[in-house]
C-alpha cells in the first residue's frame, strides 16, 4: 500500500508544480492585461464623457435660461417692492420732518417775538402783559386790535401796548378775557408826545390815516423829516420815552408822523402796567364805559 501512494505523489507532483506555475504567469498576465485594459478604459470614458458633456451642455443651458429668467424676474419684483416700501417709509419721514420743521419755524418766529418785546420793555417799573392779536373788529372808522388777555390778566383801560419797535396805541375797552386797542391812527386817538431832541413837546392826533399828525407844538418848534417822536408822559397815562415814530412830512398844515409799529403785522404786542396816579384799577370803576361795551359784546 505504502509503494503505490509513493507512485501516485510521483505522479502527480510535477503536474501541481506545472499547474502553479501557469497560475502564476496567468496571474502576471491578466494583472497586466488589466493594466493596458485600464488605461485604454479611462481614454475612452474620457472621451464619452467628453461627447456626452458637449451633448448635454446646450440642453442644459436652454433648459436653465427659463430657470434663470424666473429668478431674474422674481429679484426684480422683491427689489421693486423693497423700493416701494422704503419710498413709502421715506414719503412719511419727510411728512412729519415738514410738520416738525413748520411748528419749529413757528415757535422760531414766536420766541423772536418775544425776545423783541424783552428787549423794548427795559423800564424795571413797567410790568408787561403780553397778549396775542385775535382780530381786527374796527370798522370803515374805527382803528383797532382785539387781544385775548383782559381784567383777570391785569388789563385795564388808558394802558399803553408796544410792540417791539415802538407804541401801537392804547387799551379803549377791556372785558374779562379781551380788551380792545385804540390805534394811534384812530381818528379818536390823542397822544402827548415829545421831540426826542428838541424836546419841544406836542399831541399826536389820529384821522384815520396810515401816518397821524403831530400838532399843538410851539411856534417857535423847528421840525424836520425824520424828527424822532416818543410819548411825553403827561398825564400819567404813558410811560414817557416809549418810541412812536420819526416825521415823514412836513407842509404849512399839516406834519405826519411814520409809527415804528406795523399794526397790520403784529402777532403779539406787550400791555404796560404802569402804575401812576389817576390810572383805576382793574377793579374799579367795573361800570367804566370802555369795559362794559367789550363785556356786552
Amino acid at each position: 500500500m505504502a509503494p503505490r501512494q509513493s507512485s501516485v505523489f510521483k505522479l502527480t507532483w510535477p503536474l501541481k508544480t506545472i499547474l502553479q506555475r501557469s497560475a502564476f504567469l496567468a496571474l502576471i498576465s491578466l494583472a497586466i492585461a488589466l493594466l493596458f485594459l485600464g488605461k485604454a478604459n479611462i481614454g475612452v470614458v474620457e472621451r464619452m464623457r467628453t461627447a456626452t458633456t458637449d451633448i448635454v451642455a446646450p440642453i442644459l443651458a436652454t433648459i436653465s435660461q427659463p430657470v434663470d429668467a424666473f429668478h431674474q424676474a422674481v429679484g426684480r419684483v422683491q427689489k421693486l417692492t423693497s423700493l416701494i416700501e422704503e419710498n413709502e417709509r421715506l414719503r412719511e419721514e419727510n411728512a412729519r420732518l415738514l410738520k416738525w420743521q413748520a411748528v419749529g419755524r413757528t415757535l422760531e418766529q414766536e420766541n423772536e417775538n418775544f425776545r423783541q418785546l424783552l428787549n423794548a420793555l427795559s423800564d424795571p417799573l413797567v410790568l408787561p402783559i403780553t397778549a396775542r392779536v385775535v382780530g381786527d373788529n374796527g370798522g370803515p372808522f374805527v382803528r383797532t386790535l382785539l387781544l385775548n388777555a383782559g381784567r383777570r390778566d391785569g388789563v385795564r383801560v388808558g394802558q399803553a401796548v408796544v410792540a417791539p419797535l415802538g407804541l401801537v396805541g392804547r387799551i379803549a375797552e377791556v372785558g374779562e378775557r379781551s380788551a380792545r386797542v385804540l390805534l394811534l391812527t384812530d381818528l379818536n386817538s390823542r397822544i402827548p408826545v415829545v421831540m426826542e431832541k428838541s424836546r419841544h413837546k406836542g399831541i399826536l392826533l389820529g384821522d384815520n390815516s396810515t401816518s397821524p399828525i403831530l400838532d399843538f407844538l410851539p411856534t417857535t418848534a423847528t421840525v424836520s423829516p425824520g424828527d424822532r417822536i416818543v410819548t411825553s408822559g403827561d398825564g400819567g397815562m404813558l410811560p414817557a420815552g416809549r418810541p412812536i415814530g420819526i416825521v415823514s412830512s412836513v407842509t404849512d398844515r399839516r406834519i405826519r408822523v411814520k409809527a415804528f409799529a406795523d399794526w397790520t403785522r403784529l402777532e403779539y404786542v406787550s400791555v404796560l402796567r404802569y402804575d401812576l396816579p389817576g390810572m383805576s384799577s382793574p377793579d374799579e370803576n367795573p361800570g367804566d364805559l370802555g369795559e362794559s361795551r367789550l363785556d356786552a359784546k
